[in-house]
C-alpha cells in the first residue's frame, strides 16, 4: 500500500479524504495538531474503516517533528496538504496568524519533503485566489485579482511559492493545485462531517445548528449584492465528491501522467446557488423551518463565484455526483447524529 501523508487530516475535508484514500487502497498517515479539529474524528474514521488510522499530533510547521514523521513512516509516496486556517472573516481580524500558519506550514513542508525523496504534492487551494472575478464562471485561466481577504492572499502566495520552487533548476517536485469552491455535507455514515469549534464561520453548519436549536437564528450576511436575490452566490460541492478529486489527483501524480510540473484544477459543481437558495433547499431537505434574518455584509466576502469545471472533467475525469438537496440532507443527518451523542 502506498503511503500518503495527509496534513490537516483530522479536519473536515482532510478526514473525508482519508476515508477515500483508504478505500482506494492507499495507506493515509495523518499529521494534525488539532488546533481546529477534534480527536473524536479519529473515532469516526475507525468506525467507517474498521481500523485505526496512524495520526501524529504535531504542527506541520515544526520541521523537526515533520522530519521525524517521514523518518518513522519511511517510503511516503506523496503528500496532500490541507493544514491551514480557513475562515475568511477571521483572517481579516487576524491576518498575521493566517500568514504565519498557512504560508509557514507550506514552506516547512517544501523544505522537508525533498530530504526524504517525496516528490508528489496535492495542495489545497481555493477559489478565493480569483478575487472578485470580472466574469462567471471562472476557469483556471481566469486572471487572479487582488484577494478580498488575507485568507485568499495566503492561498495566492502558496500557489506562487509552489510555482517558484517548481521552476528551480534542480526541482523534482510535481504538484497539483486544487482550487476548491464551497464544500458542504457529510459522510453518508454520519460518523464524520463538518465540526466547527465555537461559532461556525461557514454557512451550512450555522444553518444546521440553527435548525437544531443550538443557535437562535441565522443571520444572512448581506442582502444587497448584485445577484438575483441580493445574497452571495457560491458553488457548493459535497465534501465526499471533493475528497474523491484528491484521490484522482494523487494517482495522476504517482503515475507521472501530469502534463506539467504544476497543474491547476477547479473543483466545483459548475453551478452557483445563492445563500437564500441554500436556506430554502435545506428546509426542503430537512423538513425544518429556519429562523433567519438579513444582516450587514461580512468583510472579505466576494459577491458571487462559481466554477467552470470543464478541465477537471476532461483531464482528471472528475465530475461531481451529489445534488445540493442530497448534500444538505447529509449535513442535517450529521447534525442530528452529533445531537444524539451529545458531541
Amino acid at each position: 500500500m502506498k503511503k500518503i501523508l495527509v496534513t490537516g487530516g483530522a479536519g473536515y475535508i482532510g478526514s473525508h479524504t482519508v476515508v477515500e484514500l483508504a478505500q482506494a487502497g492507499y495507506e493515509p498517515v495523518i499529521v494534525d495538531n488539532f488546533s481546529n479539529s477534534r480527536k473524536s474524528v479519529l473515532d469516526g474514521l475507525r468506525a467507517i474503516l474498521g481500523h485505526d488510522v496512524t495520526c501524529y499530533p504535531i504542527d506541520c510547521g515544526d520541521a523537526d517533528a515533520l522530519r521525524q514523521v517521514f523518518k518513522t513512516e519511511g517510503n511516503v509516496q506523496g503528500v496532500i496538504h490541507f493544514a491551514a486556517f480557513k475562515a475568511v472573516g477571521e483572517s481579516v481580524a487576524k491576518p498575521l496568524m493566517y500568514f504565519q500558519n498557512n504560508v509557514g506550514s507550506l514552506l516547512t513542508l517544501l523544505k522537508v519533503m525533498p530530504e526524504f525523496g517525496v516528490e508528489s504534492l496535492v495542495f489545497s487551494s481555493s477559489c478565493t485566489v480569483y478575487g472578485i472575478p470580472d466574469a462567471l464562471p471562472v476557469t483556471e485561466a481566469t486572471p487572479t485579482k487582488p484577494a478580498s481577504s488575507p485568507y485568499g492572499r495566503t492561498k495566492q502566495m502558496c500557489e506562487d511559492i509552489v510555482h517558484d520552487v517548481s521552476a528551480a533548476p534542480d526541482n523534482k517536485l510535481h504538484t497539483i493545485l486544487l482550487r476548491y469552491f464551497n464544500p458542504i455535507g457529510a459522510h453518508e455514515s454520519a460518523q464524520i462531517g463538518e465540526l466547527p469549534l465555537g461559532v461556525p464561520n461557514n454557512l451550512v453548519p450555522f444553518i444546521t445548528q440553527t435548525a437544531a436549536g443550538i443557535r437562535e437564528k441565522l443571520t444572512i450576511n448581506g442582502s444587497d449584492y448584485d445577484t438575483p436575490d441580493g445574497t452571495n452566490v457560491r458553488d457548493y460541492i459535497h465534501v465526499v465528491d471533493l475528497a474523491k478529486a484528491h484521490i484522482t489527483a494523487v494517482q495522476r501524480l504517482l503515475d507521472r501522467k501530469a502534463s506539467d510540473v504544476v497543474e491547476t484544477f477547479n473543483v466545483g459543481t459548475g453551478h452557483g446557488n445563492s445563500v437564500l437558495e441554500v436556506v430554502k433547499t435545506f428546509e426542503q431537505a430537512s423538513g425544518q423551518k429556519l429562523n433567519y434574518v438579513m444582516g450587514p455584509r461580512r468583510p472579505g466576502d466576494v459577491p458571487a463565484i462559481y466554477a467552470d469545471a470543464t478541465k477537471a472533467a476532461d483531464v482528471l475525469g472528475f465530475t461531481t455526483t451529489t445534488s445540493l438537496l442530497d448534500s444538505l440532507a447529509s449535513a442535517w443527518k450529521w447534525q442530528q447524529a452529533l445531537k444524539n451523542v451529545g458531541n
